[in-house]
């Protein structure tokens, strides 16, 4: 692969090599003192594995372009890797590397199904039995639609379901993913390149030229010789780590737990909530990550205050509302959701953490194995939930004693609409200069104190206080 690279115009070839490692098993190595910042290998365009250069190969490209719609970019990836592979004879030097790529993959898809059950519960687990069963059917669609349909050009015996798998995980784990200028995106395998190992501690190093169409590693710190070269795949919980790259980082600290908050169509006054989960940057299904920074971000908050508006909420309803607390028994009820989800969530993981951290300092679980990997996958997750659950638990307790956002309500306290002094009371929710004693009273009260509120909360966001 080195000749054929060097004569395709790759640079830096000579300063570097590849090795085996203790840790990381194979990858590159330094000849030389590197400076950080400072080019370290360039594979050039003509030699990068792509979308466009699968379609634009004499053979591949004509039995590609009959499918319609298109194979998706993972998928035509995935076919030209494999077309390569399968040939006798030409495509000497994409075959060369080919046959550098490791053989087998440690990604979670290759999981037994005891090894996987160490992480019931996760996310991981879910979305790897999910890709499970979808990898089948996209292996049968490929079958359908091209494979069976050429095949002089797809031999099936070397186009298995297995070969399928290999190949996906081959793009998954060495792909790189770059935004064009003019937006588009482009995902590309480099040879070589695609031998650097993940480290957390260099910066993110590798650089795709849309002009010339090449691809450059840079050095992410100092290095001296006999140094391992690494590149940055990006801030990634081992959630994902395992999943595309197939392997985990031990007390990752970017470890994460997404969340789905979804609102369906038929929902009661689904429109008027949609327009206020949009002011507020949202939408009726969301994606939120859960973080070991940020195990309760305030979008979660957003979202389920504007969801669990009922018809006198909306009535009196401000866009700029919702990115504080509406009213005490709105909050009350959303935080009281968050508990009860997160102690749900927790309960459906198959190991406990105590349990899973006794597993694993008792090497109960081979240190590297696919077992082990799949038990910090659930330390991670179930450490962010119980942040998040008890952060929830905190803001619960503080909304119920009548703490959270409520100011300090005097003795002589007394409703704006009615003149109850009697509590609980409810402060107004933009202005915070008023209170009530019921919804109702606030719904009727609104027509009268609207200006007034809005002229006090302009006033409050500009830095002013109304006495």
């Amino acid at each position: 692969m080195q000749s054929w690279l060097k004569e395709s115009g790759a640079v830096g070839l000579d300063d570097l090599e590849l090795a085996n490692f203790q840790v990381t098993g194979r990858g590159v190595r330094s000849l030389r003192y590197y400076k950080e910042g400072e080019r370290v290998l360039t594979i050039p365009c003509g030699i990068l594995w792509t979308v466009e250069h699968a379609y634009a190969d004499p053979l591949l490209g004509p039995a590609l372009r009959s499918v319609q719609p298109p194979l998706t970019v993972e998928d035509t990836l995935a076919t030209y890797i494999l077309f390569v592979r399968s040939r006798k004879s030409g495509y000497n030097g994409l075959r060369s590397h080919v046959t550098a790529l490791p053989t087998s993959y440690s990604s979670s898809i290759f999981f037994t199904e005891n090894e996987l059950e160490v992480c019931a519960g996760t996310s991981l687990y879910t979305i790897t039995k999910q890709l499970k069963r979808q990898i089948e059917e996209d292996y049968a669609g490929l079958v359908a639609r091209i494979f069976g349909q050429y095949q002089d050009l797809f031999p099936l015996d070397k186009f298995t379901i297995e070969d399928y798998k290999w190949a996906l995980s081959t793009v998954w784990s060495r792909g790189m993913d770059f935004v064009l200028p003019d937006e588009n995106s482009i995902r590309l395998l480099a040879p070589l390149a695609d031998m650097l190992n993940h480290s957390s501690e260099v910066k993110q190093c590798h650089v795709y030229d849309a002009s010339s169409g090449n691809l450059s590693v840079l050095a992410g710190k100092d290095y001296k010789a006999g140094d391992q070269v690494f590149i940055n795949y990006a801030p990634l919980p081992n959630n994902r780590l395992l999943r595309l790259y197939g392997f985990v980082l031990s007390s990752n600290p970017n470890d994460s737990y997404d969340i789905v908050l979804s609102t369906h169509a038929t929902a009661p006054f689904w429109e008027q909530k949609q327009k206020l989960w949009i002011s507020a940057g949202l939408d009726s299904t969301c994606t939120i990550s859960l973080t070991l920074t940020d195990p309760l971000p305030k979008n979660v908050l957003r979202y389920l205050r504007i969801q669990r508006l009922d018809e006198s909420d909306l009535s009196v309803m401000q866009v700029d509302a919702t990115d504080g607390i509406i009213n005490e028994s709105n909050e009350v009820e959303v935080l009281q959701f968050l508990v009860d989800s997160f102690c749900g969530l927790l309960e459906n993981f198959g190991t406990q953490l105590e349990m899973l951290e006794e597993q694993l300092a008792a090497s109960v679980h081979p240190p590297g194995g696919n077992a082990w990997a799949a038990a910090h996958v659930s330390l991670g997750e179930q450490r962010v939930l119980r942040l998040a659950r008890k952060r929830a638990e905190d803001l619960l307790a503080a909304a119920e004693s009548g703490r959270g956002r409520r100011e300090d309500l005097s003795p002589l306290a007394r409703c704006a609409n009615c003149d109850k002094v009697s509590g609980p009371f409810m402060l107004c929710g933009r202005c915070k200069a008023v209170i009530y004693c019921t919804r109702t009273c606030q719904v009727v009260h609104y027509k009268e104190h609207k200006v007034v509120c809005r002229v006090i909360s302009t006033a409050s966001k500009n830095g002013l206080e109304m006495k």
